[in-house]
């Protein structure tokens, strides 16, 4: 049996990988882009702020060790052509176009960087200081620019995950950032009350953050780059600066599968089903170009690095035969911003609402261990759960570096994985010792807080 798998990042590999793991007589061909199977595209910030010292730490696993398990590389080529009903990929390389029949095709293209409608910026670019980061090229790029202008004055178009980490990766580089946000708050994936802590956060940091604007111009001239953007009174607001980095988001990348005749869902990511295969024979698909089955809110686009590490699994498995079922998400994730760390696992109060629950949302702020230990921090924890049953729907965190956070939202998934009430977190059996938690820990002391008006809310409807 030939597996040709598309892609050389979290999804792809893992299908690779997984299909080797099972059956060592399966030939497996990996078709990748570029030079750089394998890489880790979450640690770009922390190779650029330094804190990676070499880009080649960031494989997950080297070009020999991948071929090492008997898989094919071919890097450097580009998959332009599906012929579904020959079971043949076309490709292009150095040396021009071929074909590659295939008896399984597992497609792991991901996504590309959102183009946001900014006047100018199809004009301009690396050579001029302004960039996309998606890619070890986009890395390169930048790198170039950084060691060649050493920028004093940077601008970041987006506060989300990658916008943020950028944010205290140049700043730690001793460059000036100023932040532009098109929403409210900054971290928008979080309520506007805890992406407030994070803008403080930033602006500890001496980051200039402006939300509820929009960079509507970028120009370049002998001087440097000028931004133009339109605050929330219509007001315009221009920065002058040497670097700018757009980082608003990506799209699923469906060119390939498309053009083959593969249906699509939700943000337009191709529609597949829990074993992972699209409408095309002999065609799965997996990671950030694909739809992901939310526990919550059924068939939805959420591209995570977690989610194409476990959908690419999937799909290796039953390219060659498998039964596996991707268990589905409940879309949790973390950020370290400076000292601080935001996550969140579930819904917010109006995903939630907006998906037809009936909620209740409360905010409380227990210490991340005993207080007479030296060195107690709160933890800011939102928990939203369905008024009518108790069920656990959604939490966000927010909280000190020192304050396991990201484990403790991890606590949280697991209940809402399981489909727990929000009460029954309190049955939870969680270590315990003074210098790093309470009897009760900190997300259980958060959810009776929840039960607690839960009860009240009860209480007060029955007596009206």
């Amino acid at each position: 049996m030939h597996l040709v798998v598309v892609g050389g990042s979290d999804a792809g590999i893992s299908a690779a990988l997984r299909a080797r793991e099972l059956d060592e007589t399966t030939e497996v061909t990996v078709v990748v882009a570029d030079a750089y199977p394998n890489y880790s595209i979450c640690g770009i910030p922390y190779y650029i702020s330094g804190e990676v010292t070499h880009w080649r730490n960031l494989a997950h696993r080297t070009r020999q060790e991948l071929e090492a398990t008997g898989m094919q590389l071919r890097l450097d080529t580009l998959a332009t052509d599906i012929d579904v009903a020959g079971r043949r990929l076309r490709v292009r390389d150095g040396g021009g176009e071929s074909w590659i029949g295939y008896d399984a095709l597992v497609v792991g293209t991901g996504a590309v960087p959102v183009r946001p409608p900014i006047e100018g910026l199809d004009d301009v670019g690396p050579q001029d200081g302004v960039h996309l980061l998606h890619s070890m090229g986009d890395t390169f790029d930048l790198e170039a620019t950084l060691e060649r202008a050493n920028p004093r004055r940077a601008l970041i178009v987006g506060a989300g995950y990658v916008g943020l980490e950028m944010a205290e990766g140049l700043t730690g580089r001793g460059i000036h950032v100023t932040q532009v946000e098109r929403l409210p708050e900054v971290l928008p994936t979080v309520d506007p009350e805890l992406g407030a802590l994070v803008r403080a956060e930033l602006i500890r940091h001496g980051v200039d953050v402006h939300t509820d604007t929009t960079v509507t111009r970028i120009t370049k001239d002998e001087t440097g780059l000028r931004v133009d953007g339109r605050g929330a009174d219509a007001e315009p607001i221009a920065w002058d600066v040497d670097l700018v980095l757009v980082v608003v988001g990506v799209r699923p990348d469906t060119e390939l599968l498309v053009a083959a005749g593969a249906t699509t869902g939700p943000s337009g990511a191709v529609d597949v089903g829990p074993d992972m295969r699209t409408s095309l024979d002999h065609v799965w698909a997996a990671g950030d170009c694909v739809i992901t089955h939310h526990l919550l809110l059924g068939r939805s686009y959420l591209p995570l690095g977690t989610t194409a590490h476990k959908q690419g699994r999937v799909a290796g498995e039953n390219a060659v035969g498998g039964s596996a079922r991707y268990a589905g998400s409940v879309g949790t994730q973390v950020v370290k911003v400076f000292d601080l760390v935001a996550a969140r696992t579930g819904l917010r109060d109006r995903d939630a609402t907006d998906a037809g629950y009936v909620t209740l949302t409360t905010q409380s702020t227990p210490d991340d261990h005993k207080r007479y230990y030296p060195g107690a921090e709160p933890i800011s924890i939102r928990i939203t759960g369905d008024a009518g049953t108790g069920r656990l729907l959604g939490a966000q965190l927010v909280g000190g570096l020192t304050t396991q956070t990201a484990k403790r939202v991890d606590t949280l998934a697991t209940a809402l994985f399981h489909e727990m009430s929000v009460e029954a977190v309190s049955e939870l059996d969680l270590s315990y010792t003074p210098p790093l938690g309470s009897p009760w820990d900190a997300v259980q002391m958060a959810t009776q807080d929840w039960v607690r008006h839960h009860r009240s809310t009860l209480i007060t409807g029955a007596s009206a």
